[in-house]
C-alpha cells in the first residue's frame, strides 16, 4: 500500500499550453465531460514534484518459470540500474524463482512501483527487456491477453494462433506497423506494449481473431482507420460506412432437428398391433407353413442317419488303404556270462569230437 502526504503531494493539476515561440501558461484541467479526451495531453510527472516521500513500504513479488532464469539473470544488472532513477529497490531470487520490487525512501514517483511489477511480469513472459523497461514512459501502456480460455478444442487453438502470428510472423509485424506497439504470443498469452490507442486496438484483433475472424479483415480495417484519422475531411465522421463488414459463414454441423406433427387427441386408446401369427392367418400362409415346417422335420433326421451311415463307409474303405506297422528289428542282446569262456579249451572239446567220430 503506498501512502502519501495529502497536504503536499495532492496539488492542483495545471496544464503547460505553448502560447508562442518564448511564452507559456498554465491551464487548469477541465472540469466536465470532454468531447474528446485523447486530445488532453497530461502532464509530465517530474522529480520533485512530490514533495515528501513514502510513509510505508510497497512490494509486490513475482515467479518466474525456470527456462527464463538464464535470461533474467544475464538483464537484471540493467533492470536493477534502471528502477533505481526511480527510487525502485529490484530483488532477484534463483533459489525460489521470484523477483521482487519495492519501493524505498528516495522514490519519489509513487505510481513507479505498480510500473516495476508490470515489468516483472512482462519479464516472466518472455519480453525482452529493452521493451518492458518502455512501460515507465508516460503514455506507454501493456496488456497481457489471455487466450487460453476462449477456445476448449486444442486443435482449433493451435490454428487460430498460428493465423494470429501468420506465415513467418508476418501477421503480428502488420498489426505492429499500424498500432505502434510491440506484440509478442507467448503459450496461451499475447503480451502488447504501446500507446493506449494502440493497445486498445491490439486488445480488440486478437480478441476477435480467436473468435474465428480473419486478421486480413482486421488489418483491412486497421488500413481504413487510419487512413480517414489522417484525413481532415472525413476525421469528425461515422466511419461505419467506410469498414468492412464481415459475415460468419460457419456451416452448421449438427442436423437441425425435425420437429413431428402432433396427432389429434382421443380418449381411446390405439388398437393393438397385429402378431405375426395374426398376418399368417389372415394371409392363408400359417398353415401351408406349418404344414412345410412339420415336413422339414421328418427330413431332418433321415438326413442325419444318411450322413452318419456315409461316413461310417468312407472309414471302412480308408481302413484298407492304411499300410500295417511293419515290426521294428532288434539286435540280440548278448547272454550273460559269455565273456568268461575259454576259447582254447573249446578248441580242444571240438578236436576230440571229431577224432572220435
Amino acid at each position: 500500500m503506498v501512502v502519501l502526504n495529502l497536504d503536499a503531494a495532492v496539488q492542483p493539476v495545471h496544464y503547460r499550453v505553448k502560447m508562442s515561440d518564448n511564452e507559456e501558461e498554465n491551464v487548469e484541467a477541465p472540469k466536465g465531460p470532454v468531447e474528446n479526451a485523447w486530445s488532453v495531453k497530461m502532464p509530465e510527472f517530474k522529480k520533485g514534484d512530490m514533495k515528501s516521500h513514502l510513509l510505508e513500504e510497497s512490494s509486490f513479488s513475482l515467479l518466474f518459470p525456470k527456462y527464463r532464469e538464464r535470461y533474467i539473470r544475464e538483464c537484471w544488472p540493467l533492470l536493477d540500474k534502471t528502477l533505481k532513477e526511480h527510487g525502485i529497490k529490484a530483488e532477484l531470487d534463483l533459489i525460489k524463482g521470484s523477483m521482487k520490487v519495492a519501493t524505498t525512501r528516495s522514490t519519489w514517483d509513487p505510481y513507479a512501483i505498480i510500473k516495476a511489477r508490470d515489468i516483472i511480469k512482462l519479464l516472466s513472459r518472455s519480453v525482452p527487456i529493452e521493451q518492458a523497461v518502455r512501460v515507465l514512459q508516460d503514455g506507454i501502456t501493456h496488456e497481457i491477453i489471455k487466450i487460453g480460455g476462449m477456445i476448449r478444442n486444442k486443435e482449433r487453438f493451435i490454428k487460430r494462433r498460428q493465423r494470429l502470428i501468420g506465415s513467418n510472423g508476418t501477421t503480428l509485424k502488420a498489426l505492429e506497423l499500424l498500432t505502434d506497439c510491440y506484440v509478442l504470443v507467448q503459450g496461451q498469452t499475447v503480451s502488447t506494449i504501446g500507446p493506449y490507442k494502440g493497445v486498445l486496438e491490439v486488445v480488440r484483433f486478437v480478441t476477435d481473431t480467436m473468435n474465428n475472424i480473419h486478421p486480413v479483415y482486421l488489418l483491412k480495417s486497421l488500413m481504413i482507420k487510419r487512413h480517414l484519422a489522417n484525413s481532415p475531411d472525413k476525421k469528425n465522421e461515422d466511419w461505419s460506412r467506410f469498414l468492412p463488414k464481415f459475415k460468419s459463414k460457419n456451416v452448421q454441423r449438427k442436423k437441425p432437428k425435425v420437429k413431428k406433427d402432433k396427432k389429434p387427441y382421443t380418449p381411446f386408446p390405439p388398437e393393438p398391433q397385429e402378431r405375426k401369427i395374426d398376418k399368417e392367418l389372415a394371409e392363408g400362409k400359417y398353415f401351408v407353413d406349418q404344414e412345410e415346417r412339420n415336413a422339414a422335420k421328418r427330413k431332418r433326421p433321415n438326413e442325419e442317419k444318411k450322413k452318419a451311415v456315409a461316413e461310417k463307409q468312407k472309414e471302412k474303405r480308408a481302413k484298407s488303404f492304411v499300410p500295417p506297422e511293419e515290426p521294428q528289428h532288434k539286435p540280440d542282446k548278448p547272454k550273460q556270462g559269455s565273456a568268461n569262456v575259454d576259447v582254447e579249451a573249446l578248441k580242444k572239446k571240438v578236436k576230440k569230437r571229431k577224432t572220435i567220430g
